[in-house]
C-alpha cells in the first residue's frame, strides 16, 4: 500500500481539456506526495441521450469518433490490468492532441505499440464485450459529480478524509513545476470546504500544448 495522497481522474482520450488537466496532475506528482489512480470516462456516453441538443460539429465528432478510442481503452484495462492506463493514456494524448494525429484507427494502433499492448486490442474499435464495464467506470466518476458537466473529473481528499470529485480544474497552458503544486494545494483548499461547488470564468483561449 502507497502512503501517498490518491487523487482518482477521470478521462476520455478524446478531450483537449482533460489532456491538459491530466499533464498538470502528473506534474504535480513530481512536486507534492500524490499517486494518480487513472478511470475511463466516455463522452458518448454522456451525452448519448442528448444528442438533438448538441450543436452538429460535436454530435458528429461523438457520433463518428469518440466511441472506438474509449472501447479500446476499457478492453486495454480489463486484458492487462489498470496500471497499463496511465502510461497508454500519455501514448494516446501525445499522439492526438500534442502532434495532432487525431482519434483515428491508426493513430489509436501506434498508441498501443508505444506502450507494448496488443494490437489485437483494436479488435474493440467497433464493439467491446466490456461495455458494461466502460459504463460502470463512466457512472463511478460522473456520479461524484454530476450530469451538468463532462470530463476530467477528478477526485481529491476532503476535510474528512473522504473523496471531494469536481469537474476539472481547466486551464491551459498545463502548469508545471511549482505553479502545479500551488494550484493542487489550491484544490484541497477548496475541496476542505463542504459547501464548496464551482469558481468559474469565460475561457477565452483554447487549449494550449507548447509545453508539453
Amino acid at each position: 500500500m502507497s502512503d501517498k495522497t490518491p487523487v482518482d481522474f477521470w478521462f476520455d482520450p478524446l478531450c483537449p481539456w482533460a489532456w491538459m488537466t491530466s499533464r498538470w496532475v502528473l506534474e504535480v506528482e513530481k512536486v507534492r506526495d500524490i499517486e494518480v489512480r487513472w478511470h475511463v470516462m466516455s463522452l458518448a456516453v454522456l451525452n448519448e441521450n442528448k444528442l438533438d441538443e448538441l450543436p452538429e460539429e460535436y454530435r458528429e465528432l461523438l457520433e463518428t469518433k469518440a466511441w472506438g478510442p474509449v472501447r479500446v481503452v476499457i478492453a486495454a484495462q480489463q486484458e492487462h490490468g489498470p496500471e497499463v492506463l496511465g502510461a497508454f493514456y500519455t501514448a494516446l494524448g501525445t499522439r492526438i492532441h500534442n502532434r495532432a494525429e487525431g482519434p483515428g484507427k491508426e493513430t489509436v494502433a501506434a498508441a498501443l505499440k508505444d506502450v507494448g499492448l496488443p494490437e489485437s486490442l483494436l479488435e474493440h474499435w467497433d464493439a467491446t464485450p466490456y461495455e458494461a464495464e466502460l459504463r460502470a467506470s463512466h457512472k463511478e466518476g460522473i456520479d461524484k459529480v454530476g450530469q451538468d458537466v463532462g470530463t476530467p473529473v477528478i477526485a481529491v481528499p476532503g476535510s474528512d478524509g473522504e473523496q471531494i470529485a469536481f469537474f476539472g480544474p481547466v486551464v491551459t497552458p498545463a502548469p508545471q513545476g511549482e505553479e502545479a503544486g500551488r494550484l493542487w494545494d489550491g484544490t484541497l483548499a477548496v475541496a476542505s470546504v463542504p459547501g464548496f461547488y464551482e469558481i468559474k470564468r469565460t475561457r477565452t483561449k483554447g487549449p494550449d500544448f507548447s509545453n508539453l
